[in-house]
């Protein structure tokens, strides 16, 4: 998708033909959000997780993110995303049920934050396990500070219907087993995302503006941005502040090169970055007085440091390093990263932003996708850094095959391209949502003031309101929608047990006998660990 070949037309002209292309449709799809539970008055809480919630440690479905008052939200995979975004309302409901006073951010940028200090890192408990998450949050304090880590996002998680890969494989003639076509597909969709995913920034990116007191750690930032009001920075045609160098995106990462060509050459390249000791690292020290301060000096902790618009994903076993369960199993889906918190949604995402989110990914797998170079990464990029920054800028030209084309040209042959891909997800709704998901974005490329960024600086205008302010008060309003609509008795109950297991759960894992901790740790990066040692 450097540019838009015959091949897409082709692969899905081949489908047609042999009357498969409804194997296209039931993808799996599960979302991931993230919330920042805050008091009434928009501080940030520095209250525990909330115990009837369950175990932050083994709740399959409510955990907690970086900090304790960062909460995460996990539906399951579901074919129809109308069922998924039914189980990510179920669960609001009843963890609204449980809030008392508090309410969820339903912005991404952090709002009621004081410094590090302000920001209480997540507890997981005593078990070795437990102590490996927090001490890795610690890690992740020392080196790029908590500030950053109180972001919050949305992570939308795709796996290619199952059935269409043995069709896949033979319309390609491809002299790779069924498992390596699965594997070099994926990665295929992975290259063409980071080629086109500042798209995904444009549309949907809903932090153009940030409050002051998000740089009271980092003040020297602040000079890059102008004044929007007295307690408000912003750049005026930001798109997403949470995906730029001061948000998600990390400059002590910049020079990573990971391998994105193939699934060995990805697991490698990870492995190395999580393998090699860094100076800068090695100053902050792993044991100080007794007390862990990160896991090691690598330039990784863990693969999960790894900031990355997008994660070939593979559900690990107990104690199972992610790039080994990569390695062992293949791809099994699909992680998308780059999706801001919809402010205007009390859900964080809209309906029509997850059907444009799966037909944008199912085109990536259907289109050439040439292997990247370095500096191929490099251009990915900065054209995502320039979209964050200054993505509705009148005429603004992104870099592409050595030249520069504009954003409006490139962003139409995107939508052209997937439009074919969305009269297939069609198939059998008569409401066409999927073609209506993309001509709601087309509206958007054609006038910029209709994305979500610009909106919401039109709105604390409209309102004269400081970013906080605004972003408090819809908070407030997501709260009275979720509370006037309570959990009915099934699933509450549902809920309820689901908690009880998951701190029965951990108290079974914390009872048995652990290893000291420093071998614990060695097994872990060893394989040779297992979940209670």
């Amino acid at each position: 998708m450097t540019h838009f070949t015959n091949t897409l037309s082709a692969r899905l002209g081949q489908l047609q033909a042999n009357g498969s292309e409804t194997l296209l449709c039931g993808g799996f799809k599960g979302i991931e959000k993230e919330s920042l539970r805050i008091s009434r008055d928009g501080v940030i809480a520095h209250t525990p997780h909330p115990y009837a919630l369950g175990s932050a440690l083994t709740h399959p479905h409510i955990t907690t993110d970086y900090s304790e008052a960062l909460i995460e939200l996990i539906t399951p995979p579901f074919a129809d995303i109308r069922d998924t975004l039914g189980y990510l309302q179920h669960i609001h409901q009843f963890v609204y049920a449980h809030l008392g006073q508090e309410i969820l951010l339903g912005a991404s940028m952090p709002c009621g934050i004081s410094g590090d200090e302000s920001i209480p890192i997540a507890e997981y408990g005593s078990s070795n396990v437990g102590k490996m998450k927090h001490i890795y949050r610690h890690g992740l304090w020392h080196r790029y500070g908590r500030t950053m880590q109180a972001i919050a996002g949305i992570h939308f998680n795709y796996s290619v219907p199952e059935a269409l890969w043995p069709v896949l494989h033979s319309q390609e003639n491809s002299p790779l087993s069924l498992a390596d076509f699965i594997a070099v597909s994926y990665f295929g969709l992975i290259r063409n995302f980071q080629r086109v995913g500042w798209l995904i920034l444009y549309l949907f990116g809903a932090s153009p503006a940030i409050c002051k007191s998000f740089f009271k750690s980092r003040p020297e930032l602040m000079a890059q941005f102008e004044q929007f009001d007295a307690h408000t920075l912003y750049h005026p045609y930001a798109t997403s502040l949470r995906m730029s160098d001061i948000g998600y995106k990390s400059k002590n990462q910049a020079n990573l090169d990971i391998d994105y060509n193939s699934l060995s050459g990805y697991v490698e390249s990870l492995s190395r970055a999580i393998n090699t000791p860094y100076p800068e690292y090695e100053k902050i020290g792993t044991v100080v007085d007794g007390e862990y301060r990160q896991l090691n000096t690598h330039i990784l902790q863990i693969e999960n440091e790894f900031y990355s618009t997008m994660r070939p994903k593979q559900i690990a076993q107990s104690c199972e390093k992610p790039t080994v369960a990569l390695r062992r199993r293949g791809v099994r889906y699909v992680e998308m990263r780059s999706l801001d918190l919809d402010v205007f949604d009390p859900m964080g995402i809209e309906e029509d932003t997850a059907r444009f989110s799966e037909a944008l990914l199912l085109t990536c797998l259907l289109t050439d996708s040439p292997l990247m170079t370095s500096q191929d990464h490099r251009t990915n990029n900065a054209n995502q850094l320039l979209v964050a920054h200054s993505g509705r800028k009148p005429g603004l030209e992104l870099a592409r095959n050595g030249g520069g084309i504009g954003l409006q040209e490139w962003a139409d042959e995107i939508l052209d391209a997937m439009r074919p891909v969305c009269g297939v997800l069609d198939a059998g709704h008569p409401q066409q949502p999927y073609t209506a998901a993309l001509n709601t974005q087309q509206a958007k490329v054609d006038n910029p003031d209709l994305t979500a960024s610009a909106r919401l600086l039109a709105a604390m205008r409209g309102r004269s309101q400081a970013f906080a302010g605004f972003a408090i008060a819809k908070s407030a309003e997501h709260a009275q929608y979720i509370n006037g609509q309570p959990l009915d008795e099934a699933n509450t109950q549902a809920f309820i047990d689901m908690a009880a297991q998951s701190h029965a759960r951990q108290q079974f894992i914390e009872s048995q006998p652990q290893l000291p901790f420093a071998e614990f740790l060695h097994r872990y990066f060893t394989q040779t660990c297992n979940e209670t040692a």
